[in-house]
């Protein structure tokens, strides 16, 4: 017994060490606005009044104030022997706090297995949302019993975490438009009480096709853009549900919202009529500072001599009445 929990103590301590690994090319007391990252989520974690970011790429920074940054860290531990393989991809990571412990939602694709071609010959890489876990916000990030949680013959994508008002977890998520013929879809699925899984099947809340703003030219034909990405629930002070996600106005990244009649998941989904960020600002979240803002996190999307160039900014926001209102974007 006591062999056995040296080994513990010892494999714990690595693990601990191992979450606070700075990454390649780490740098402390940074501006935000010297940071690449795509999809920047913020975690604003009381427990030790650090601000902790996360996105594309499967690393963290970390601030105090929201101006000076340190990172990046490695904080992304997963099973080499899952469908994932031993170096998945990681899109959109989010850290959500939950009973006590806290969630690390993400894409991950695994680039070596093909699940399928589809009808434009395009290879479909095998590609997920699943959730990690860890007892500190810091991390390291963990998997939990379920080894899939969504169909392996469906590309999906940007998983984000909600509790609806039947106080049961979901996640909500994007079907990717490359699946097969039409749109991309805005989807929810049940999650199990400590998030080690899923239940039950997936059910489309509405599909890219819904946007009234996004546009771009199918074969000489004008009509809505067909991808849906980056989806965050929000309530506004009225209690209000709505969602922020993405899509393009053809060659510009831009972000709409759309709101639900029944004040659930379950919608019906009505969408706002024009964008609410810039042009080529998208893929937002909201957070609550320490001294009570709210706040978008969102990137910057340019194309520089054929080179996307991506960089995390942040936006005041108002919810106090029955919509979102995005402010100016904080220099």
């Amino acid at each position: 017994m006591k062999h056995i929990l040296v080994c513990l103590l010892a494999a714990f301590s690595s693990l601990s060490a191992w979450a606070q690994e700075p990454a390649r090319g780490f740098r402390e007391n940074i501006p935000l606005d010297s940071i690449y990252l795509s999809d920047p989520a913020i975690l604003p974690d009381e427990a030790t009044h650090t601000y902790y970011m996360t996105g594309t790429g499967g690393l963290m920074w970390k601030s105090r104030d929201l101006k000076r940054w340190s990172g990046p860290y490695n904080v992304a531990k997963t099973d080499p022997k899952s469908w994932m393989g031993p170096r998945p991809m990681i899109w959109a990571a989010e850290l959500h706090k939950y009973k006590g412990k806290y969630y690390y939602f993400a894409t991950f694709t695994n680039r070596k297995t093909i699940v399928g071609v589809n009808k434009e010959g395009t290879k479909l890489e095998r590609r997920a949302c699943q959730v990690l876990v860890s007892d500190k916000a810091a991390g390291p990030y963990v998997p939990m019993a379920d080894s899939t949680y969504l169909p392996a013959s469906q590309l999906t994508l940007d998983g984000t975490f909600f509790v609806d008002r039947d106080k049961k977890p979901y996640m909500v998520f994007c079907g990717e438009w490359l699946n097969g013929p039409g749109y991309g879809t805005m989807e929810k699925i049940r999650l199990k009480p400590d998030l080690s899984g899923t239940i039950g099947k997936a059910e489309v809340l509405f599909t890219a096709e819904a946007s009234p703003w996004s546009r771009e030219n199918m074969g000489g034909t004008v009509k809505p853009n067909r991808v849906t990405d980056g989806p965050y629930l929000f309530r506004t002070k009225t209690g209000r549900l709505g969602m922020i996600w993405t899509s393009w106005i053809f060659h510009d990244y831009v972000q709409g919202v759309a709101y639900s009649t029944s004040g659930t998941l379950d919608g019906p989904w009505v969408q706002d009529a024009n964008p609410i960020t810039p042009h080529n600002f998208g893929h937002g979240m909201l957070f609550k500072t320490f001294d009570g803002r709210t706040l978008m996190s969102v990137h910057s999307h340019k194309d520089v001599n054929g080179n996307y160039v991506r960089q995390p900014h942040l936006f005041d926001v108002d919810l106090s009445g029955d919509k979102i209102i995005v402010g100016k974007m904080i220099e």
